[in-house]
């Protein structure tokens, strides 16, 4: 499938959205006080304190004005919308940050709106009707096919994908929006007989994306698979530990300090946020009246700390991947796990940078080690590396100049 060409450059987006890191606003979807399974209302929130910043839009209440792009939108699609915008219910939203609009797709309907957010009253757009097709024309979408998850990504898309994973939504955000069916999201053979594709494991929940363009899928029962967008292989990272039994995972964001906060659609609790590496949930301090959200939407990513480390570095600065290659540092090699060790000997005291680079020297994770013996080793923990091969570890000293290189294979 060829894909369309964004109308701005990807570099451009990835640094615009790094630079909005710090500042980004977040929104939740929330249910009605008197129905808390109508999640209905938008709201900005701060997840760092579990506060409801504002309400920009309550259904059956505020005023609203609506506009469709598709001329293919049909009588059925035309009334929900002057109807309630919302229709019944939203369990996928994104912040695109560059033009300030909140994107979300209403559930039983196969379509994309957006709130814009520029304007101080309800302004509601209707990018795309009929995104999957109805069986035998029907009204509503069957529950497999409801889109329950959706970000906007690094290279500037906003990506979707239905209940049962059959169907990864791509669109553009562009003046004339282009919505593409990317396919079906694919098993990693790791993953062990635990599929995406699951009802009991893997429907509902949320999606974030990390800063190096992988998505990240948060089921509704605490399952995260990450998700390489150009093979469309999703693979079983592990299930969050540490949240409540009867804490279903709908929504997810990441906070300013690079951790990924979840919120329940079917109890009223508190927040938790939960770090990538490890999955383990804990406790947004609160005394703020708690509030259930179907799902949570900034223009955040994962791994954005990490990202902005690995900028600093550019190919023509780093010397040739095997201008030096040194005894044998990085062990065990192949690497069976998510992590290897590298040694440090007879190296100056200081900070030391460790790169891992891909053969053609793309740059892929780095970390920063203090090393303060004379012989040392340091644990590199990978936190974005799921495919299989050979890589190259490059150590560079605090004056950015190689102090030795080898390749590495991890299985």
């Amino acid at each position: 499938m060829k894909s369309k060409i964004l109308l701005f450059p990807a570099f451009i987006a990835t640094s615009f959205f790094a630079n909005a890191q710090s500042t980004s606003k977040t929104y939740a979807i929330t249910g009605k006080a008197n129905n808390s399974f109508f999640w209905a209302d938008i709201k900005q929130v701060d997840i760092a304190t579990g506060k409801v910043v504002k309400t920009l839009f309550e259904a059956d209440k505020t005023p609203f004005k609506t506009v469709s792009l598709d001329k293919n939108t049909d009588v059925n699609t035309a009334k929900s919308i002057t109807t309630n915008p919302i229709g019944l219910g939203v369990a996928a939203c994104a912040l695109d940050v560059l033009h300030n609009r909140l994107y979300f797709a209403p559930m039983h309907f196969s379509e994309i709106r957006y709130l814009d957010l520029n304007k101080a009253d309800a302004n509601f757009t209707t990018v795309k009707s009929k995104v999957i097709a109805s069986p035998d024309e029907a009204i509503y979408q069957l529950e497999e096919n409801q889109l329950t998850r959706m970000v906007i990504a690094p290279d500037g898309y906003g990506y979707a994908l239905t209940n049962d994973g059959n169907h990864l939504i791509r669109f553009s955000t562009a003046k004339k929006p282009i919505v593409q069916d990317l396919g079906s999201v694919i098993d990693a053979a790791e993953n062990n007989g635990l599929s995406i594709h699951n009802k009991c494991s893997s429907w509902g929940g949320d999606m974030v994306a990390d800063a190096f363009g992988k998505l990240v899928i948060v089921a509704a029962s605490h399952n995260v698979f990450i998700v390489d967008v150009t093979t469309r292989v999703a693979t079983f990272k592990g299930a969050i530990s540490g949240l409540p039994a009867n804490f279903t995972t709908n929504g997810a964001a990441v906070d300013n300090d690079g951790f990924m906060v979840v919120s329940s659609a079917n109890i009223f609790d508190c927040l938790y946020k939960v770090d990538i590496k490890n999955l383990v949930a804990v406790k947004v301090p609160s005394t703020e009246l708690p509030f259930n959200a179907s799902d949570l939407a900034n223009g955040n990513f994962l791994l954005q700390k990490e990202a902005d480390e690995l900028g600093k570095f550019t190919l023509n600065k780093l010397p040739s991947p095997f201008a030096i290659i040194s005894d044998a540092k990085v062990f065990p090699n192949p690497v069976t796990g998510s992590s290897f060790q590298v040694l440090f000997t007879g190296q100056e005291n200081g900070k030391y940078t460790i790169i891992l680079t891909d053969l053609a020297g793309r740059l892929l994770q780095s970390q920063v080690v203090s090393i303060s013996k004379a012989t040392q080793t340091a644990t590199f923990i990978m936190a974005n590396i799921q495919a299989k091969g050979t890589y190259v570890v490059n150590v560079l000293n605090n004056s950015k100049q190689i102090a030795f290189t080898e390749k590495v294979i991890i299985n």
